[in-house]
């Protein structure tokens, strides 16, 4: 079951889906989604409702303002971007949806913006989840954002962007690309935010993500104030809940069943 909602920011609107499982925990927390730089709600595709009745939990998914169905953005996007997703948006959102406790669930950049949510909001966030988050620029990540841009400068692959963006489409491409490849990106890092990390941690990454190594979930794993464990996946890319998503959801449940928590 679906319900489709709008949070009504300063800056535009921003458009929620969320997915209810067919038998909800009335204790359990929601999980909310936050996408990578080309995402969108309907990227996500069946995962969502996947890991809902896997989990027995709401997952809410939402599409960052200039992405999906939100309103557009104009503006090229600062180096510290990452962290005002946590600062300016996500706690409009959390208002107005009513999120007093949540699970906080990042894909790439989302992981990165998931956990400077959780680091802002550490007594309601209950655990965090990264996928495929990038902790800082590698030239593998740079390398690969090349490649992505040269392949969508062919017609047919722009129009892919275009199918779930729309006129923002050009936008969204542009605040990935030429954000993380620009000189003043170089120097970006997790590094300050994941000590205030205090959540109980799972992070997850393929073994052969196009756009980070096994670096990256070991600097999340290892800097962060809390319990976090770590899932490597073999013969896996960047997107792990699309190429394995049997797996993801079974690790997810049986990460978050394992914790304990107050009601």
């Amino acid at each position: 079951m679906l319900e489709d909602s709008w949070v009504a920011h300063p800056r535009g609107r921003i458009f929620v889906r969320t997915f209810l499982p067919s038998r909800a925990s009335v204790m359990a927390r929601p999980i909310v989604l936050l996408h990578d730089s080309l995402g969108s709600v309907d990227l996500w595709r069946g995962f969502p409702a996947a890991l809902a009745e896997g989990t027995g939990r709401r997952v809410i998914a939402y599409d960052r303002l200039g992405f999906g169905r939100s309103d557009a953005r104009y503006e090229q996007l600062s180096c510290e971007f990452v962290a005002d997703e946590a600062d300016t948006y996500f706690p409009v959102i959390r208002e107005q949806l009513g999120l007093e406790r949540f699970v906080l669930f990042g894909h790439s950049v989302g992981g990165g913006m998931a956990l400077h949510c959780a680091a802002r909001f550490g007594n309601a966030c209950d655990a965090l989840i990264t996928e495929s988050a990038q902790a800082f620029v590698e030239e593998r990540t740079i390398t690969g954002i090349r490649a992505a841009k040269e392949q969508f400068e062919q017609e047919d692959q722009f129009a892919r962007l275009e199918k779930y963006h729309g006129d923002k489409a050009r936008w969204v491409l542009n605040a990935w690309t030429e954000t993380w490849l620009s000189p003043e990106f170089a120097n970006w890092s997790l590094e300050t935010v994941l000590p205030r990390v205090k959540c109980p941690l799972l992070v997850m990454h393929g073994m052969q993500d196009e756009f980070g190594s096994p670096r990256h979930p070991k600097m999340i794993a290892s800097r962060v104030s809390c319990a976090a464990h770590m899932e490597l996946m073999p013969d896996t890319h960047h997107m792990p809940h699309r190429e394995r998503q049997v797996r993801v959801v079974e690790v997810v449940a049986s990460f978050l069943n394992r914790l304990s928590f107050k009601p």
